[in-house]
């Protein structure tokens, strides 16, 4: 192949120029293999260097131009001849010519705007990555390294408890609530069920965290529903006016935030499920949509050098008040 010109006669590398103190997360592959990659957030700057190596050196390398692109991009997996693009930049980094010995050349994509989340679903995928292209006449030399990138969301001004009431007439009648309809990511659900009326034998009940990811429009509408979590919450049967608490950690799970009409071409939706089994084998379930969002780890941290300071004031001025009311902050601490 080289000795007709076709090879590949010089590799490229991507290096990112905060490589060694820039934070790398784990992500989900196409395959289900999860892997590590470099964290970004939106506004934050994309440096580094490509480095062109000539495999043969002192040998002449005839070029097009030499550039770099950074990339975010939705591919549906029904519709892989099209990757919609939402962020496109480039810098060119030389000119057409030739090379005769290996170069190293820098680059700085400045704030750059990266508006969603990286996600990679059952239907679709949506990724950030940097690309290096030599160009040339025959075949160009590529090199592409992905990124991940982390939407923060502050905590909600809203958030309102869940209170419904379902039942069959004459038969089942409960109300369940949910301390919140907004959740981090590493949050826990605290709610209670209450049992108005019981006169079916109930031998099981648990709560599902149901992921739905939406992909397509119009006609072309595809809804995947995916079981992340099962939490039992009772095995036998509940009586009249009897009350179940419920705590689940969303910490263990793998989550994402929620999103909604992601460039027009997708939605990832949870919703918690209530399913109640009886003796007979039938099913009764009712789901509750909840948000979810990140909550930035950078935040905390400029925060809790206050937070410090703040509790040291309360517990110096509020001791004696501690001491009539010991169980007030746990309780307060409990509703969190």
């Amino acid at each position: 192949m080289s000795f007709f010109g076709f090879g590949q006669s010089a590799e490229l590398e991507l290096v990112l120029s905060d490589a060694e103190s820039r934070r790398r997360v784990e992500h989900k592959t196409e395959e289900g293999k999860k892997e590590k990659y470099f964290l970004f957030y939106d506004g934050e700057t994309v440096s580094g260097r490509v480095v062109l190596t000539l495999k043969h050196p002192n040998k002449r390398l005839e070029h097009q131009g030499i550039k770099v692109e950074f990339i975010g991009q939705i591919e549906l997996y029904y519709d892989r001849g099209n990757h919609h693009e939402f962020v496109s930049l480039v810098k060119d980094l030389a000119r057409p010519g030739e090379f005769t010995q290996s170069q190293t050349f820098d680059f700085e994509f400045t704030h750059v705007e990266k508006p969603y989340e990286s996600y990679t679903g059952q239907n679709v995928k949506l990724r950030y990555f940097l690309r290096a292209t030599v160009s040339r006449r025959l075949n160009d030399v590529v090199k592409e390294m992905d990124i991940v990138v982390h939407t923060l969301s502050t905590y909600p001004e809203l958030n309102s408890s869940i209170k419904m009431e379902v039942g069959i007439e004459d038969c089942l009648h409960i109300e369940f609530e949910y301390n919140k309809s907004k959740y981090h990511l590493k949050d826990v659900i605290v709610g209670k069920i209450y049992f108005l009326l019981v006169r079916i034998k109930i031998k099981h009940m648990e709560i599902d965290i149901i992921k739905r990811e939406t992909t397509g429009t119009g006609p072309n509408v595809y809804h995947e529903n995916d079981t992340i979590a099962k939490y039992e919450i009772m095995d036998g049967a509940p009586v009249r006016g009897e009350s179940i608490p419920i705590r689940l950690f969303l910490a263990g799970y793998e989550l994402t935030p929620t999103m909604r009409d992601i460039n027009k071409k997708f939605s990832v939706r949870y919703y918690l499920n209530l399913v109640l089994i009886d003796e007979e084998e039938r099913r009764y379930f009712k789901q509750q949509e909840v948000v979810l969002w990140r909550k930035g780890d950078i935040v905390r941290k400029s925060m809790s050098h206050q937070a410090a300071i703040a509790s040291q004031r309360f517990e110096g001025t509020s001791s004696h008040t501690e001491a009539k009311t010991p169980s007030q902050p746990a309780e307060n601490n409990g509703r969190q």
